[in-house]
């Protein structure tokens, strides 16, 4: 069944709330109407926060002599969202989908970490989905507890996921979905890929089944790219999914970070 965007939301609008460079957090599933005292803008805590809250699991292979360019890294890493959400382990009655309701049903975090060496292969004997690009390799795990981490994820370093580009970026597709960044933004590569992440998922919640299962038939192509400082007002405001973060690190609250344009999205 097609997910319906929450009713407590503004059109095509992901609200997501900080508390680590490479954590987002966004409201919960888009399927399960909110009303004014569940709202995700509110501050306050509210029924969602008394939820269980789960964590999607993201790990960014980062060698020492070989490290992944910046925009292959961001774009694997949305792949990897997208990736988990059409796995048939995530659902119906995989083994993965009660872990992904429960995750969707609370406040939606993602969480990247990085892994080389021995790091990496310990995290790759770990149930989960290693999605690769042309210079990276993004694991992606099924949603597991705040506090229930699986030991050889949680030893991982959160810091130094800075990336560079060796080369600027081509030109995305216009024919093709492409994450635009929010261009007056400095944010770090760790949390570039989980709000990347967000605008993939805020995405793959408005499109059909047929079209959801186009895309994942193509290997889910994408971009991600800052977008023009002078496009940048009229992309937030075209109706187009938005992803907002509560500025607890890096950025001011209530900052616009992504805009997720898919092509059948747009009007």
């Amino acid at each position: 069944m097609t997910a319906r965007r929450r009713t407590d939301l503004p059109p095509g609008t992901l609200e997501g709330v900080s508390s680590d460079p490479t954590v987002a957090d966004a409201p919960g599933r888009p399927d399960v109407p909110g009303s004014a005292e569940d709202s995700p803008f509110r501050s306050e805590r509210t029924a969602r926060d008394e939820a269980p809250q789960f964590v999607l699991p993201l790990v960014v292979r980062i060698e020492k002599a070989a490290p992944p360019a910046r925009t292959d890294a961001l774009e694997t890493a949305a792949r990897a969202v997208l990736t988990i959400l059409s796995d048939e382990r995530a659902l119906g009655d995989g083994e993965w989908a009660q872990a992904v309701r429960d995750w969707q049903d609370a406040r939606i975090r993602k969480v990247v970490r990085r892994a080389r060496g021995a790091e990496w292969r310990r995290a790759e004997a770990l149930p989960g989905i290693t999605v690769t690009g042309k210079s990276a390799e993004v694991r992606v795990f099924p949603p597991v507890p705040l506090d229930g981490w699986p030991k050889d994820l949680v030893k991982l370093q959160v810091s130094g996921t800075d990336l560079d580009d060796p080369e600027p970026p081509v030109d995305a597709d216009p024919t093709a979905p492409v994450l635009w960044l929010n261009p007056d933004l400095d944010m770090s590569a760790g949390k570039t890929m989980a709000q990347a992440g967000h605008g993939a998922q805020l995405a793959w919640w408005e499109l059909s089944d047929e079209q959801r299962a186009a895309w994942r038939d193509a290997g889910f192509p994408l971009a991600v790219r800052a977008a023009d400082p002078a496009r940048w007002s009229g992309l937030t405001t075209s109706g187009l999914p938005l992803v907002r973060d509560a500025g607890f690190t890096e950025i001011a609250p209530g900052s616009c970070t992504v805009v997720a344009d898919h092509p059948a999205l747009r009007s």
